[in-house]
């Protein structure tokens, strides 16, 4: 399916090619009359010029936290439409959640944030809630037209969220559906070069992918990569690619059922799934290539430990286990 509209709950999610062009009017549609955007100069590169003609807010190149604290007060409490990638949705989210409004997504890469409540708040804010995009505008081209070593890192980044909702403590059958698809797909494009590639099947997966850890929470792969990122300032969606490989190969005892599921997706042997992931990463990558600070890696360790999430994995890793993950990772 390449041209739907899902309904979900509260929140509808539009899927098309031309989604990104069509924005103002399906913005208008979905009853969105009045909104402030949220982006960056790349994104807005590729925005139509009725979509950027309004107040638009650039989203800082730091973390969420420090990004939505750092134009809150520009923000009114109205609707949010963030155009980007997954930090530019988390901040959305953040400030919404804060300013008790909406948000709506229009993602630019293969990131989960517009499919989920997982963000983080703004430095110095509280909100009663988390927020979830009310309406997603998804459109295939937008969110696949990364250059091709990043485009497969936020790649990855979406297939650990599908692997993650295989072997949680929530686990169902839909996000088992959702996630397989999801890893399935991811293969057969990335099997393919890119002039060959279905973008529309890849950017599928990211939103299928986003679903099922929504539905199910995380555990170990982004408790590791969400903390190195904090820690050592790495890039996001290359930390889980470099991760994910070393996570999998840790979770073929734990959660053997799940990872034999994800294998047969990924067209591979559960022994050899570190291995597959890797190349369909486009070659290993290292944490040590994105410039991690190795001295800050027990500080990486002690601050995982201390995560709640950590204790939805199967046979929770222990500290030496997770030293040993990210020395493998380096």
């Amino acid at each position: 399916m390449t041209d739907f509209t899902w309904k979900d709950g509260e929140r509808t999610i539009v899927f098309r090619r031309g989604a990104l062009e069509d924005a103002p009017a399906l913005l208008r549609e979905h009853g969105w009359e009045e909104f402030e955007l949220l982006s960056t100069p790349r994104a807005l590169g590729a925005a139509p010029d009725e979509l950027a003609s309004g107040k638009v807010h650039e989203v800082p190149s730091t973390s969420v936290p420090e990004a939505a604290a750092a134009i809150i007060k520009a923000v009114p409490a109205k609707d949010l439409v963030a155009l980007g990638g997954g930090r530019v949705v988390d901040v959305a989210k953040a400030i919404a959640a804060v300013r008790g409004a909406r948000a709506c997504a229009i993602p630019t890469t293969l990131s989960g944030a517009p499919m989920t409540t997982i963000h983080r708040l703004p430095d110095r804010h509280e909100a009663p809630r988390r927020v979830r995009p009310a309406l997603v505008l998804a459109d295939p081209e937008a969110m696949t037209s990364a250059p091709e070593l990043q485009l497969r890192a936020t790649a990855m980044n979406a297939l650990a969220h599908g692997a993650e909702s295989l072997y949680v403590p929530l686990a169902n059958p839909v996000a088992e559906m959702a996630a397989l698809r999801g890893a399935r797909s991811i293969t057969s494009a990335l099997d393919h070069p890119r002039e060959e590639r279905d973008r529309d099947a890849l950017a599928l997966a990211a939103i299928l992918c986003g679903y099922a850890v929504d539905s199910t929470g995380f555990a170990v792969q982004h408790v590791v990569c969400q903390t190195v990122v904090r820690v050592c300032g790495t890039p996001h969606a290359e930390t889980y690619a470099a991760v994910l490989p070393r996570v999998m190969d840790a979770m073929r005892d734990r959660a053997p059922a799940a990872i034999a599921a994800l294998a047969d997706a990924l067209r591979t042997d559960p022994a050899r799934i570190g291995e597959r992931i890797e190349g369909l990463a486009g070659g290993r990558v290292r944490l040590g290539k994105l410039g991690a600070d190795r001295a800050l890696l027990g500080r990486v360790v002690e601050v995982a430990m201390q995560r709640p999430e950590l204790a939805r994995t199967p046979s929770p890793p222990s500290a030496a286990e997770l030293s040993e993950i990210l020395a493998s990772a380096w």
